[in-house]
């Protein structure tokens, strides 16, 4: 049923048009390959479904919106820098802190679907689009990458496992969207040149990240990282946030308060945060922002908290997207915590780390356009 669903969603939608310790970065080999090929879908009979029209507040879809409208909204989220999680059409509670997030900037109530709805009709016409699958399949997919860890200290690099987890990835959704989107057959039969029908987002081009260490940039530096361990979700500002001043005033105390928008938010991402026992809350600085990091897989660590003494029980992991610090570090003055991608980003906000925040590869890799070693983070 769930395949016959989105098979006919597919249609429809085709009609509408970055642990242990700070590790040094490992820089790839230089790839250069022609750019991605994409265009769009083309339109189907224009008459077999209704126009999309905008949405009014007393509108019966004035709340989660459906099919191409979904995916619609995600990427426009997305896009925005208020990420909605992985796109699948199926918005969420990410989706839903992404929507609060952008009517908190733009001063609307934050449960206003309406009227990111509808920028969202505006700004995105054509929700997928047909992208090929570039030719560095042949240096980024590896099928016979181990699992173990031990195993996987002694290959060169953590690749993708399959073309359809580097096309997943690189279009911002996970595989079990591409299979109901073009059918099963042609997900686990692509090969460089095979086209395929993704979401129409700006794609996460693992073959341009540079594997360098990012330097402190005193604009960016200003800037602050809220973690919010509850909401699961890490909001970047320009300066410390304001502190709420509560009327004393009875009558303006009642009176429903007018949305303001907040322009010093300027991102928001969802996250995974550590275990509880190991969170660490407070006010820390960002010191180091590392693309493409090693990582140092110590068991007891990860289970206790507590760095093994028996060194040969700690094993260095090479760089790569399946890294389980996906492709970036971005190391605080807390030891051996920090921001960092996945190796899973469909787990994100419910598979928990050992202390660490965790982010989709995708999101992750854009913190070093608002942060760098300087800004504060506060974990609470």
């Amino acid at each position: 049923m769930k395949s016959l669903v989105f098979s006919l969603f597919a249609i429809v939608a085709l009609t509408c048009q970055l642990l242990a310790q700070t590790p040094a970065p490992s820089s790839p080999d230089a790839i250069l390959v022609k750019p991605n090929v994409l265009r769009a879908v083309p339109l189907l009979d224009p008459e077999s479904v209704p126009l999309a029209k905008p949405l009014e507040s007393n509108d019966a879809l004035a709340g989660k919106p459906e099919g191409a409208d979904a995916v619609r909204l995600q990427i426009f989220l997305d896009q925005s820098n208020f990420g909605p999680g992985v796109i699948d059409g199926k918005p969420g509670l990410f989706t839903e802190h992404a929507v609060m997030s952008w009517n908190e900037v733009n001063g609307h109530p934050l449960t206003d679907w309406v009227t990111v709805m509808n920028a969202a009709r505006e700004a995105v016409k054509e929700p997928l689009i047909t992208a090929t699958v570039p030719d560095i399949i042949t240096k980024w997919v590896n099928s016979k990458l181990p699992n173990d860890r031990i195993a996987q200290s002694k290959t060169k690099r953590l690749s993708y496992r399959s073309v359809a987890e580097l096309m997943a990835e690189r279009y911002h959704t996970d595989v079990d969207f591409l299979i109901d989107t073009n059918g099963a057959q042609k997900v686990y039969g692509l090969k460089a040149g095979s086209e395929l029908i993704v979401p129409n987002v700006s794609p996460f081009e693992i073959e341009k990240i540079a594997g360098i260490q990012h330097p402190r940039d005193e604009v960016k530096a200003q800037r602050h990282v809220v973690v919010d361990t509850k909401r699961n979700q890490v909001r970047i500002f320009e300066a410390a946030p304001v502190a709420l001043v509560i009327s004393e005033d009875p009558a303006e105390a009642a009176a429903p308060p007018k949305p303001v928008a907040n322009r010093s938010l300027i991102a928001s991402f969802p996250i995974t945060p550590g275990k509880p026992q190991f969170i660490h809350r407070g006010m820390w600085e960002m010191r180091t922002c590392v693309e493409f990091p090693s990582w140092r897989y110590d068991k007891l660590l990860l289970e206790t908290g507590k760095r093994s003494k028996d060194k040969s029980r700690v094993y260095d992991l090479p760089s790569g997207p399946n890294s389980p610090v996906g492709v970036i570090w971005c190391g605080l003055s807390k030891s051996g915590i920090g921001l960092h991608g996945t190796a899973d980003p469909e787990t994100i906000g419910r598979a928990q780390s050992a202390g660490c925040i965790r982010l989709a590869n995708w999101d992750a890799i854009r913190l070093p356009t608002f942060v760098s070693p300087g800004s504060s983070v506060e974990i609470r």
